[in-house]
């Protein structure tokens, strides 16, 4: 298809997915069309949730032959299982974070979509809303001058406190590196440009964790990986950036972000989040001023539907899969350093994105 919306097919239908398809099915310029998972009553139950005509297994996804762009809403160690079946099929994907487990299996996707002429997209598309494209705005015009260092912190208790099922969370691909690192990490290069090398150190302070609410409470279950990393990031411009990453804090500070520059200092909304205002202290203030927020601030899925425009306008979408393969290889040589205890050199860049117009307007019918 070459014109209309765009046809919209999404494996997996676990907890991730309510948030999605509540924003998926209100863009016009989009087509929902088949929910599937390997428990197709599960599927069922998503698909009726929100009025979406098929459902079934990952293949009736597949089999479709109105979907263009296959959302791909399974767990991290299922994303290049699911990714290359769907190129396969001839689909575009929408992957959702992070875009693999490891380096060499994200560039065997990518490889094999260009090979296919189809696209692979990413999360987190959070760098999309209101606030993140604000703050790129307000760096950009010039705000703080020059933006030199920053500094990042996301410390929980762990997810096991409040998810039915947090096992796979603490598994390889996951903990709070793979988990919520893409989100800080795709800030900071959105801001500094690509990050050159990094130095990490990591722990894990138990080795297994107690499910804390739901069907599954009081079950224990294994800790796979770092569930703290602190990191150093040095950009291939010559800014650095500082990130703690933690499931091990008992009192919580996250969401924060906070951007040095020559004139002045950015604190950032919460990167997690697509809204949030912002908050500017320039030299010789004497105290902190808000800026407000513009822009669309949709939610999870506007990358999604970034990507079905760019496709048919022949133009790049913005959280690509160049920009999500670079953010791995970070978190893979992160997790390196943080086992060697060496610097790590990256060898990928991450594209220049354009930013998004404040008046894009994801309700709005377009094609």
């Amino acid at each position: 298809m070459s014109a209309g919306p765009v046809g919209i097919g999404v494996i997996g239908a676990g907890n991730i997915s309510e948030q999605y398809l509540g924003n998926l099915t209100t863009f016009p310029d989009l087509r929902v069309l088949a929910v599937g998972d390997l428990f197709p009553d599960a599927a069922r139950a998503r698909a009726e949730q929100f009025g979406i005509p098929a459902h079934g297994t990952p293949d009736a996804v597949l089999a479709h032959p109105e979907v263009e762009i296959v959302v791909n809403l399974t767990i991290p160690a299922a994303h290049a299982d699911v990714d290359l079946a769907a190129i396969a099929a001839g689909r575009h994907v929408w992957s959702e974070k992070p875009l693999t487990l490891d380096i060499t299996e994200g560039r065997a996707v990518l490889e094999r979509a260009a090979a296919a002429g189809v696209r692979i997209g990413c999360a987190p598309d959070t760098f999309l809303g209101a606030g993140l494209q604000s703050a790129r705005r307000a760096i950009e015009r010039g705000d703080i001058g020059a933006p030199l260092t920053a500094l990042t912190l996301f410390q929980v208790p762990g997810p096991e406190s409040w998810h039915p099922n947090p096992a796979f969370l603490y598994q390889r691909g996951a903990g709070p590196l793979f988990d919520m690192g893409p989100y800080y990490l795709t800030t900071l290069v959105e801001t500094f440009g690509s990050i050159a090398r990094v130095a990490a150190v990591g722990s894990r302070a138990v080795d297994e964790r107690t499910v804390g609410q739901g069907p599954l409470a009081g079950d224990r279950f294994a800790v796979e990986v770092p569930t703290h990393v602190s990191l150093l990031a040095q950009f291939e411009g010559g800014g650095s950036a500082t990130a703690i990453l933690s499931f091990e804090a008992q009192r919580p500070r996250a969401g924060f972000v906070e951007i040095t520059g020559l004139d002045g200092v950015l604190r950032l909304p919460d990167p997690n989040r697509f809204d949030g205002d912002l908050r500017l202290f320039r030299a010789g203030d004497e105290d902190w001023q808000s800026l407000p927020s513009t822009g669309p601030a949709n939610g999870r899925g506007m990358g999604v539907l970034d990507m079905a425009r760019s496709i048919r306008a022949g133009v790049a979408h913005r959280a690509s899969g160049e920009l999500a393969l670079h953010v791995l290889e970070v978190m893979a040589a992160v997790d390196e350093s943080a086992r060697t205890g060496e610097f790590v050199t990256l060898t990928s860049r991450a594209p220049r994105t354009d930013p998004l117009p404040e008046d894009w307007a994801p309700t709005a019918s377009t094609l």
